[in-house]
């Protein structure tokens, strides 16, 4: 039901208005794409590119800002991580990420068939991601040197804030080598899913999701996951 909000939400609001956007770049020559005279390949790969460093950071944003994270913590309160998790996420969160978007689609210069490309390209990498598929660890460890996995998004789930707070990237899985956010948990299995704050099943009931941003809980520092930090660390590794 909240995945249908959300759709309604941006079909009804976000949908014309962006189409508004790219159109007024575009017969403006408005935007970084739009001054570039490159190949129309090489600035399609370019902005397919910026925009998704764009989402690594609105990402992180979601987890540093404590407003964000009182939007964002709804999706993180799922305690079964599934293809369903990748819909879970709180309208405001949705109108705060579209409303921006409607400042940084023109100011890259994407054309509105590069924003639909683009998200043609992120739906189904963050349903695979956020599936329960158990991909063998040889196959997961190659897949994610280029875009982000199973088990690299399995870690940014955790109930450890240290984890939840790493691998914010949505396709591709090197901004957060890059911005020193990347993670791993030798055995993912072991991994507690969800926010323990939010651990009660009113929680989980519609009402109580809606009303996720307005809770006062514990603040986030005192999240605690099965590990204590020492032993968490040593569970980690990198690549």
């Amino acid at each position: 039901m909240i995945g249908g909000l959300n759709l309604a939400i941006i079909g009804l609001f976000f949908a014309g208005a962006t189409a508004a956007v790219t159109t007024w770049a575009e017969a403006r020559r408005f935007g970084l794409l739009h001054w570039l005279s490159w190949p129309l390949a090489v600035k399609l790969a370019l902005g397919v590119l910026l925009f998704d460093a764009w989402m690594y950071l609105w990402h992180r944003a979601n987890h540093g800002i404590p407003f964000l994270w009182r939007f964002h913590r709804m999706h993180h309160s799922d305690p079964n991580v599934d293809v369903t998790t990748a819909l879970r996420f709180h309208s405001g969160e949705i109108v705060l990420s579209s409303l921006l978007r409607l400042a940084v689609i023109p100011l890259l210069g994407l054309a509105l068939w590069q924003v639909i490309l683009y998200e043609t390209l992120l739906l189904p990498v963050i349903a695979f991601h956020h599936s329960n598929v158990a991909l063998p660890e040889r196959w997961d460890r190659r897949l994610r040197w280029v875009i982000v996995s199973p088990n690299m998004h399995r870690v940014h789930h955790s109930d450890w804030q240290p984890e939840t707070d790493s691998n914010f990237s949505s396709i591709f899985s090197w901004w957060d080598r890059l911005g020193r956010s990347f993670r791993l948990r030798r055995d993912v299995r072991v991994l507690r899913y969800g926010l323990r704050e939010f651990d009660g099943e009113e929680w989980q009931r519609l009402r109580g999701l809606l009303l996720t941003p307005l809770a006062v809980r514990r603040g986030r520092g005192v999240r605690r996951s099965v590990y204590s930090p020492g032993q968490a660390t040593s569970r980690a590794s990198s690549e």
